[in-house]
């Protein structure tokens, strides 16, 4: 998020983006679907299954299992060349040589080209398009004409200059060149995300219906639409050029409400569930003993904060609020010892993480006080806790609300009615009254996906709309490094800026928490909090 990871502002980020859980009511009880299907619990995806604007949890589960990008990620979030991709190249990470694998086809029968990339990432950039996924090509040069002039309001006054970027070039039917508007070594790891995956010529001819039933290159395919409010069944697909899934087929059923996809599985009546609810942490490995899985993950839950309003402009009030916040206690009582207090942006799973970066994230409740009494705090007026409807957050988020009464004096209201389709919206358009849950699970293995699109001047996932003129170059001077080593350097600087000035609170480090059915043997969950669908084996 990832739950949630932008263009227009109207998704949650996941990320992605962001691990958030909506939907309709799953299925009935008793209905176990396909026999020789593998049942999925999943939310409602935010938008329709094009791989440029789904950059949200769900969504992305089914596009794991549809697509195959360039490169993968293994389930411990390292990069591995084992896609489309042959070799991604470049002698000064400015310029970069993409060659392609021969024997890659859609599902439609048709190949898979050095066009069939270019073609898809150019559509996703051009602004008209309204991608959530477009600005992952804003480095790429020529990408600013294909985004329309727009007025002080943000409206579009006008036509993009251009459809194409102009560094984008199909070179033949298994090379093509991308250059970028300034180094980025870290570039090829990018590569394994929603995105960047191909799509194939029949996707131009009618955008709307494939976002319903989609037409990948991944080891499973569409059978048939994805139904609002149902789900969508996906089957291995014969003429994969990788390695064959071990099951047949995966149905992925929608919830809203991931204690009924959790009481489902308690009835045998759903195979997986990739992330119980909170108030099962605790009942979980007794309920399904040897069918319980905990996995380290990337995912990062915090508390944004409205930096358009004055309440929250002040930085003093923001790391009063995070140090008045007990996260040890709460990952304890209400998550059962499985969530980590964060004490840092950038999460263990990642390289590039540190023990304790954050000073503001330890529990100090007289410093709190003082932070607060300099900066004049109106402790009168109750703080508007937000979170979304439906997965599991109220007890922990009216927890973090008793402690801010307890810690700070100050009562607190929670909003917590709103359904992800209705909670994204006000995140993008400055509708948060008080401090928001928010949820991140990278898109990639690099410290730089939790910086740069959450805190960059004018990022469109940057919700809090803080803006640093120190933070940006940092992330630059990262982005420019030579080596790994040397861009770490300069994200772990970066990081350090944004912990200063807190424009969020960072709470926990995700551990997901899983569970399946006795028709399962191997369940995989990766670092991104996705089924590996294509490693699931069924028992006997």
């Amino acid at each position: 998020m990832t739950p949630l990871k932008r263009s227009l502002r109207l998704h949650v980020a996941v990320v992605a983006g962001a691990v958030l859980l909506t939907g309709c009511g799953g299925a009935a009880a008793g209905d176990t679907g396909s026999p020789e299907a593998v049942s999925i619990a999943i939310g409602e995806p935010m938008s329709s299954l094009v791989p440029g604007n789904t950059v949200e949890e769900y969504g992305s589960q089914v596009l794991e299992s549809l697509w195959t990008g360039l490169v993968e990620y293994t389930a411990d979030g390292q990069v591995s060349y084992t896609g489309v991709a042959e070799s991604v190249t470049s002698e000064d990470s400015t310029t970069w040589t993409v060659r392609l694998r021969d024997g890659w086809t859609f599902h439609d029968g048709t190949p898979v080209t050095a066009a069939s990339f270019v073609d898809a990432w150019n559509w996703t950039a051009y602004s008209p398009n309204a991608q959530a996924g477009s600005y992952f090509f804003a480095n790429v040069e020529g990408f600013g004409d294909l985004q329309a002039p727009t007025d002080e309001e943000g409206e579009p006054t006008g036509e993009p200059a251009a459809t194409e970027m102009s560094g984008l070039r199909v070179v033949d039917d298994t090379t093509f060149t991308v250059t970028l508007a300034a180094p980025f070594a870290q570039f090829p790891v990018t590569l394994g995300y929603n995105p960047f995956f191909p799509l194939p010529e029949s996707f131009f001819d009618d955008p709307e219906a494939f976002g319903t039933e989609p037409v990948g290159n991944g080891p499973f395919r569409a059978d048939g639409p994805f139904e609002p409010g149902e789900g969508i069944t996906v089957r291995a697909y014969d003429e994969f050029a990788g390695e064959r899934p071990a099951v047949d087929a995966i149905e992925f059923r929608v919830y809203a409400e991931t204690s009924t996809a959790y009481t489902d599985a308690l009835a045998g009546n759903v195979d997986v569930v990739p992330r119980i609810p909170a108030d099962a942490s605790g009942t979980a490995p007794e309920d399904f003993e040897g069918r319980y899985v905990e996995t380290p993950a990337s995912g990062l839950t915090y508390l944004g904060l409205p930096l358009y309003e004055e309440r929250y402009s002040d930085p003093r009030v923001r790391q009063a609020l995070s140090m008045a916040i007990d996260r040890d206690l709460i990952a304890e009582q209400i998550f059962s010892g499985t969530r980590e207090a964060a004490d840092a942006i950038v999460p263990p799973v990642v390289d590039g993480h540190r023990d304790g970066a954050c000073e503001y994230c330890t529990l100090d409740v007289d410093r709190a006080n003082e932070l607060l009494d300099e900066a004049g705090f109106d402790r009168t007026t109750p703080i508007d806790l937000w979170f979304n409807a439906g997965a599991g957050n109220d007890p922990w988020m009216e927890a973090v609300g008793n402690q801010l009464r307890t810690n700070l004096g100050v009562e607190f209201v929670l909003h917590g009615e709103l359904a992800p389709p209705q909670y994204g919206p006000l995140l993008g358009t400055q509708g948060m009254t008080g401090p928001f849950r928010m949820g991140w699970s990278m898109d990639y293995p690099s410290p730089q996906n939790f910086l740069e699109p959450l805190f960059s001047t004018g990022s469109d996932a940057n919700y809090s709309f803080y803006g640093s003129a120190a933070f940006d170059a940092l992330v630059a001077e990262g982005n420019a490094a030579a080596n790994g080593a040397e861009a770490i350097g300069a994200y772990n600087r970066a990081e350090d800026v944004v912990l200063r000035d807190m424009p969020v609170i960072p709470l926990f480090f995700d551990v997901t928490q899983s569970v399946h059915s006795d028709a399962v043997a191997d369940l995989v969950v990766d670092v991104f909090g996705r089924v590996d669908t294509a490693s699931l084996t069924r028992a006997g």
